[in-house]
């Protein structure tokens, strides 16, 4: 699915939050905000995911406005999963996932076997398969933010939208659930802190007091001075023996000798 953003902006009373960001993302691409905190990320991606009230300027989803669909087509096309979701603490973990058929559900088209093979896969793909009889409200924080991706997964969206998704996350279910979002066949856009997982992305936006301040391959992107001026960092890029790949490592400018 191709996302297209034009002049996207909103401002809490006052103060504007995010300003004239525009960007296009590709079918199948996956594009990474990165930024420090308080820069807007959160509230692009709401933006784009049509959430936010009274946004300026307009989103599209294969060059259809986004504001012409209803929220059941929205739904159908677009999952997000926020950094802490709110999920009624009675239900099960499969309770929860099978919440991302809901879109597809009507009285003509009741859950059936079909969807419930859906969630297995969902469930399955996060590892949380074994749990699913689980109580939600027994769950980690990591946990919860597993079977909230399983949700999403479950909506088998063309767009995926995630807002720090490896928050509460250990670091192997952190890698593991970047990969499992880079072989997915969809578009996704997705929030991240960590600068280094960022740079598995396709493509990056730097956010900056609610401004997209550049945009394009992570290498072209996280330049040593754009690090310095935006994170307050000072980086030095190192490579892996592995496999070649491009890794960061910070010194906080604070804490040099003067």
């Amino acid at each position: 699915m191709r996302l297209a953003a034009r002049a996207l902006g909103w401002s809490a009373g006052a103060r504007s939050i995010v300003e004239d960001v525009s960007l296009t993302i590709e079918p199948g691409e996956t594009f990474g905000l990165v930024g420090p905190n308080g820069s807007g990320k959160s509230t692009l991606l709401r933006l784009l995911a049509g959430l936010a009230p009274r946004p300026r300027g307009r989103v599209q989803l294969d060059d259809r406005p986004l504001t012409a669909l209803s929220r059941r087509e929205v739904a159908q096309r677009i999952a997000f999963v926020e950094q802490i979701a709110d999920t009624p603490e009675a239900l099960s973990v499969r309770d929860v996932v099978e919440l991302g058929r809901t879109p597809w559900l009507s009285a003509l088209a009741p859950f059936s076997p079909g969807d419930a093979a859906i969630v297995d896969e969902a469930l399955q793909a996060v590892g949380m398969g074994r749990m699913a009889a689980q109580a939600w409200a027994t769950l980690s924080g990591g946990e919860r933010q597993r079977v909230q991706i399983a949700r999403a997964l479950a909506q088998r969206p063309r767009l995926l939208i995630l807002d720090e998704p490896t928050n509460h996350l250990d670091i192997h279910h952190q890698l593991a659930l970047l990969r499992l979002v880079g072989r997915l066949p969809v578009t996704v856009v997705l929030a991240l802190h960590d600068l280094n997982q960022a740079m598995g992305c396709d493509r990056l936006g730097v956010m900056e007091g609610g401004r997209m301040v550049a945009c394009g391959p992570p290498s072209e992107v996280l330049t040593p001075e754009r690090l310095t001026a935006i994170f307050r960092v000072r980086a030095t890029a190192l490579r892996d023996p592995a496999d070649g790949a491009t890794v960061l490592r910070y010194h906080c400018l604070e804490e040099e000798p003067r």
